[in-house]
């Protein structure tokens, strides 16, 4: 009876462990496939639209992911920071660039945009299994809220100073506020003023936004974490100026 009993415990736990097992295979899948669908990598659909000829679309974004990709990778190996803003590479946002694709600008916009994704790629390898991997791809949606399919400012959607739309990177709550409102007020300062002149600028070549440092204090914790939640604040403070608010 004993060596019976005890094989009906051995199967019952057998069985137990197998289910757990699907189970957990099962959750790892689900996570995986809804990683998948998020991450942006060299799906283009992915990407905004904000006009423009499909040639100048695919060459910019192609262009962007792969020299951020490059640039990332090697920040990376070189033990450097993840400030994707420093690289020439994402500042000029040109390469590969003709007068034939149309509007340069425009090509930057998306060169950029795909840019961030690539360096993001390239200084965090291991994609979902890395642990700040949640906030990686989210990060770089920010033209989404501002804009439709069709490239016109979605006013519904804009997040102005409601620092809880913007993404969550770690760092202090002071750290986090502080950055979002330093960036945003000097974002939006400039927007108002190249509106006035009716002369839209590329902003990125704003000295206060390169630095973005504006009000930092070494008490509140991470430079870079810092500089990461200003230029946030401060590009879609830049687009609220632009649009008159």
């Amino acid at each position: 009876m004993k060596t019976n009993s005890t094989l009906v415990r051995n199967r019952v736990t057998v069985i137990v462990w197998s289910l757990l097992l699907l189970v957990g295979f099962a959750a790892s899948s689900s996570v995986q496939a809804q990683y998948d669908r998020n991450r942006r990598d060299r799906n283009w659909d992915n990407y905004g639209n904000y006009g423009g000829s499909f040639d100048l679309r695919q060459t910019a974004l192609n262009a962007g992911y792969n020299e951020g990709l490059r640039d990332g990778t090697t920040a990376r190996q070189r033990n450097r920071s993840a400030d994707y803003g420093s690289q020439s590479a994402y500042r000029k946002g040109t390469k590969d660039y003709s007068s034939r694709l149309g509007h340069r600008e425009l090509y930057r916009r998306y060169f950029r945009e795909a840019y961030v994704t690539g360096f993001n790629d390239g200084y965090n390898p291991g994609g979902f299994n890395n642990a700040n991997n949640g906030n990686r791809n989210r990060d770089w949606d920010r033209d989404r809220d501002r804009n439709s399919s069709n490239g016109v400012w979605d006013r519904n959607n804009r997040r102005g100073r409601d620092w809880g739309r913007y993404d969550n990177y770690g760092g202090t709550n002071e750290l986090r506020q502080t950055a979002l409102n330093a960036g945003y007020n000097e974002g939006i300062k400039e927007g108002r003023s190249d509106r006035s002149r009716n002369r839209p600028d590329d902003f990125r070549n704003n000295s206060k936004y390169q630095q973005a440092t504006t009000d930092y204090n070494s008490r509140y914790g991470d430079r870079e974490l810092y500089r990461r939640y200003y230029r946030a604040g401060y590009e879609n403070g830049y687009y609220d100026g632009l649009n008159g608010y």
